[in-house]
């Protein structure tokens, strides 16, 4: 888990917005930042095998939708736990690179 990881992927713009399972919206590159980093603060361990992922492209801006299956190992009780989670991730081209603008993460019960 890897803050600087992020620092890469994402756009930094005002407008970039993030929804975590459970969470409210996280609007603005900071606040996006800072909830990624309240996760992997409280996240040991974290795994993702990706499926049904479904990708469109229309000029400068891309969607994926996947089913994300995460194993992941909380830090303070270090029980592994597996979730599924649908996302749909938003991306923008900018100067050639693909960087991502929002994140929905919706839990699979």
């Amino acid at each position: 888990l890897d803050i600087k990881k992020m620092d890469e992927v994402w756009a930094k713009e005002d407008y970039v917005t993030c929804i975590h399972p459970g969470w409210n919206l996280r609007s603005g590159w900071p606040a996006v930042r800072d909830s990624w980093v309240m996760i992997f603060n409280n996240t040991f361990t974290m795994q993702f095998r990706l499926t049904d992922v479904m990708i469109q492209v229309a000029g400068d801006v891309a969607w994926v939708l996947c089913m994300e299956n995460i194993t992941s190992t909380s830090s303070t009780e270090g029980e592994e736990q597996e979730s599924r989670v649908l996302a749909t991730n938003l991306y923008e081209r900018q100067q050639g690179r693909w960087l991502m603008i929002h994140h929905h993460g919706s839990p699979v019960m």
